[in-house]
């Protein structure tokens, strides 16, 4: 395995490659054009390819603080978000395993609360609505495959416009239709970090680290970044009027401990998370969790529902979203690529997702490869970012 740090004049952008035999010419032009996107269409971009058992491709590519001129490394560290979301997922899995959490079973068996749940039916402007009791219990396996009816304010106007429209009191949200009738992105994996810390008897935390983190060696995913990690983590850019706009890190960087979201990474880390699954759920000669789970999580768990594009109802968060919309499933924790695939790019059964400061991965099992694309602005799924995703992605198609 080779390595290469390469410095850039003025600009002072950084690069580091890590190229794995046995092809390092077909890697080097994914660096390439990286390099050529950091800082022009994005302030700074990581990227990792693995396949089960090492590090393909790493690179990383314009500034971690742009004002005080600290170029990207490799080992910076990244608001991952949503991508927080199948690591909960995964630990649902492992409480499965040992009988004690069913998937059949009612959200209300663990959070009886929610048996305050109803359907709106009908939404007034000024935020009044009508609604009515589900024909049918939110289950976990609703909330695994974001089927439950349950949402986020800014994929949806209406949830917009409610005087709490937060994650604070969601058993008094309304849900947006019944159970099991069709997909809507929501803090569905909030819930379920809220079984797993009732069932467990630890908090979010302490089960991901305990179970997930210390066995997979992912030293540097956190809900809180250490003091002396600080200057590792990557500023957040906005675009305002069509430029981007640097937000300055705090002095203490941390997150709510969350199921859904709240996660510091790496590449490296998510990297490690990545080939859990190429590995059907073994990390070296320790299992995780079964092949059978790998397998729920990364098939269709939604019968003939179809992943529906989710709109915006605040595009400095986010715009409409995601690719593959209108044809892709969700198993327990992950998009899956349906047929057809798009010429050169990720195969059919792959599965991914992604954070909203523009993070992504995605895991091809048929190729045994899995990549991981780390960005920090908002919108989610701003143009020049997706410009970015698909410019990776086919790169690393072609490389074979």
């Amino acid at each position: 395995m080779t390595a290469r740090s390469v410095h850039f004049g003025a600009s002072a952008i950084f690069v580091s490659l890590i190229l794995a035999p046995p092809a390092p010419d077909q890697l080097a032009p994914i660096g390439a054009f990286l390099q050529e996107s950091a800082p022009r269409d994005v302030p700074a971009i990581c990227a990792l390819v693995v396949d089960r058992d090492k590090v393909l491709f790493e690179a990383a590519a314009g500034w971690r603080d742009q004002a005080a001129g600290a170029p990207l490394r490799p080992d910076s560290i990244f608001r991952i978000a949503s991508m927080t979301k199948p690591v909960t997922s995964l630990a649902v899995m492992m409480l499965h395993e040992q009988g004690r959490i069913g998937f059949d079973d009612p959200v209300t068996k663990y959070l009886p609360e929610f048996d305050r749940l109803r359907v709106m039916t009908e939404f007034h402007e000024d935020g009044r609505y009508e609604s009515r009791p589900p024909k049918r219990a939110v289950l976990v396996r609703h909330l695994l495959t974001h089927t439950s009816g349950i949402g986020y304010a800014f994929a949806d106007p209406r949830l917009a416009k409610l005087p709490d429209p937060g994650r604070k009191n969601l058993a008094d949200m309304p849900l947006l239709h019944d159970p099991g009738e069709k997909f809507t992105y929501g803090p569905n994996t909030y819930v379920l970090g809220q079984i797993v810390e009732r069932v467990s008897g630890r908090t979010l935390d302490v089960f991901l680290r305990e179970n997930i983190f210390a066995p997979l060696g992912m030293r540097d995913t956190a809900y809180t970044v250490p003091a002396e990690h600080r200057d590792r983590v990557v500023t957040v850019h906005a675009r305002q009027n069509g430029a981007w706009v640097e937000r300055p890190n705090p002095e203490t960087i941390r997150a709510d401990v969350a199921g859904d979201g709240g996660l510091f990474s790496t590449a490296r880390d998510y990297g490690a998370f990545l080939q859990l699954f190429l590995n059907r759920g073994r990390h070296g000669g320790t299992r995780l969790v079964s092949e059978a789970s790998i397998r729920l999580m990364t098939t269709n768990q939604m019968g003939d529902v179809t992943l529906d594009e989710q709109p915006s109802a605040d595009r400095t968060l986010a715009m409409p979203f995601p690719i593959g919309a209108g044809k892709d499933k969700f198993g327990f924790g992950f998009q899956v690529e349906m047929p057809p695939a798009r010429d050169g790019m990720r195969r059919a059964g792959s599965v991914s997702w992604g954070g909203i400061f523009n993070t992504h991965f995605w895991i091809d099992p048929d190729a045994g490869r899995g990549a991981v694309l780390l960005m920090q602005v908002l919108p989610y799924y701003d143009e020049a970012a997706v410009k970015v995703l698909r410019g990776f992605e086919s790169r690393v198609y072609k490389a074979g």
